[in-house]
Formats: structure tokens, C-alpha cells, sequence
């Protein structure tokens, strides 16, 4: 089976009549409590080995990520990569992939170490891979450490890899946002605010060209890094408007403990306690 092909149709659309259709189609369509159970009902009906029940937990576990529950995000990760090497072996691209993805919940979680260092495995693994898919996987990975890299001060490090990664991945496309996104966030990291909005705004422009079921993991995102750009300017009214824009959208779409809805809503109680 050839799940999660990196271009064309939306994985929804590929995975349309199969068990995992209906769990798919929810979560691209952002309603995810909806998507988790879906998904779960479908691993918990259906055989150990079953590819599908190895799948389904896959969406179970990126769709508690996408509540703010990363903690039971996390533990679903780990009964999905079970089954994922169960059923596709350990070195499968599609095993990896679940790894980057585990992986980079564990920095909602504060562990940024550990994210940078399953992620930095998982790029040299995909580097003796060839094809479409592979390098998907590796854009993924890379995306995952310039978070953690940031997430630990050292900005340099990341800005220096996101370039790498730009370069290296020039679709335009959602794993392309990511990176940029990381890109700019390394800036602002830098006190570089005026180069960080350059690339926020650039952030913008790819993020409305996606479809609309590329765009829905990434609601804020643009917002959030626009802001701390802007503060970084002392531009603070117009900061004040892109944190209000990015928590209230990260509030509607996934709720409050997501750690994109903290991470605005802190930018916020900063910016009014500066104020006071």
C-alpha cells in the first residue's frame, strides 16, 4: 500500500473507501476530536498486525497533538511505532516518517534534546533513501530540529540548517512553510526582527497559495512569528493585532493547551504586562 504520497490529491482523497478514509477526511478538515475517535475505533476493531489499525493510530495520535493533549499524543506515538514496525519495518520511510512526527511532539513537552536528537537519526537514515518520498521525510526532519535548535537558543544553528533546507527542498508546498516559518523564528531569535518579518510575510504568501487541507496544521503559525517580529520593532500595536489574530484562531482550531494557543497567549500577558 502507498499511503501518504507527497504530491497530488490530499492523503484524504488517496485513502477515500478505506477504513481510514473517514478518520483521514476529519482531520484534514481540522475537526479533530472527531478524527480521533474515528481513528480509534478503527484500530481498536481491527486486527494487531492489521496496516490499517497500524494507521489509524498514526491519525489517533496527530489528532490528540492537534487538541493540545501531547502527553496522550505521545503515548499514542508510541503504540503507533509499534505497529508501524510491526507491519512496515523499522527502516520503512513510513516508519521514519511517524518517528519525525513523535519526535516533534516531544517539544511541546519541553524535550527538546531528545527532539533534536531522533531527529538528527532520522536524517541520516533518510539519507541513504532515494525518491519523492524520502525526501519529504528528511524536509520533515530538518524541520523538526531547526525547532529544536531554536527552542534551545541556538539560533545560528538553526537559521544555518533551515537555509540548508530551503535550499535542498525547493517545493512550494507545506514542508517548505514549515521551514521558512522555522527560518524566520531563528531571526527573531537573533534580534534579526526586520529580516523576520521579510520572511513571516514570505511564510504568509506560501501558506494562502496551499490548499486548504495543507493550511490547517499551521493556523497561526504566520501570525505568531509576524508578532514577535513586530515586537521585536517595537511596532507593538501591530503586534498586539497579529498575537490577538494568531491565539484566536489557535483557540478555535485547537484549543487552549496547544502549544501554539500558549505560546500567543504568552506573547500576549508579555506584551500587557510591558505595557502596565
Amino acid at each position: 500500500m502507498r499511503f501518504f504520497r507527497p504530491r497530488g490529491r490530499s492523503d484524504a482523497e488517496r485513502m477515500a473507501g478505506t477504513p481510514v478514509g473517514e478518520a483521514q477526511a476529519l482531520y484534514e478538515a481540522g475537526r479533530y476530536a472527531e478524527a480521533e475517535a474515528a481513528s480509534l475505533a478503527v484500530a481498536r476493531s481491527r486486527p494487531r498486525d492489521d496496516e490499517y489499525a497500524a494507521v489509524a493510530l498514526n491519525f489517533a495520535a496527530l489528532a490528540a497533538g492537534a487538541q493540545g493533549r501531547h502527553s496522550e499524543s505521545l503515548a499514542t506515538y508510541d503504540e503507533a511505532l509499534a505497529a508501524f514496525s510491526r507491519t512496515f519495518g523499522a527502516d520503512h520511510w513510513l516508519t521514519l516518517k511517524l518517528r519525525s512526527d513523535r519526535a516533534q511532539q516531544r517539544i511541546s513537552l519541553g524535550q527538546h534534546a531528545e527532539c533534536e536528537a531522533e531527529c538528527r537519526a532520522i536524517i541520516e537514515a533518510a539519507s541513504r533513501g532515494a525518491g519523492p518520498e524520502w525526501s519529504v521525510l528528511t524536509a520533515a526532519a530538518r524541520n523538526g530540529l531547526v525547532f529544536a535548535l531554536n527552542a534551545q537558543g541556538r539560533h545560528q544553528e538553526a537559521e544555518a540548517l533551515a537555509r540548508e533546507s530551503l535550499a535542498d527542498y525547493p517545493e512550494r508546498n507545506r514542508g517548505a512553510l514549515v521551514l521558512r516559518l522555522g527560518l524566520a523564528r531563528s531571526l527573531n531569535g537573533q534580534a534579526r526582527h526586520e529580516e523576520a518579518l521579510t520572511e513571516a510575510r514570505r511564510s504568509g504568501k506560501l501558506y494562502r497559495s496551499l490548499p486548504e487541507h495543507q493550511r490547517t496544521p499551521d493556523v497561526g503559525a504566520v501570525e505568531l512569528v509576524s508578532a514577535a517580529a513586530l515586537l521585536g520593532l517595537r511596532r507593538t500595536p501591530d503586534a498586539r493585532r497579529q498575537a490577538v489574530a494568531a491565539h484566536d484562531a489557535c483557540l478555535a482550531s485547537f484549543g487552549p493547551d496547544h502549544r501554539r494557543t500558549v505560546e500567543a497567549r504568552t506573547l500576549l500577558e508579555h506584551m500587557d504586562g510591558t505595557r502596565a
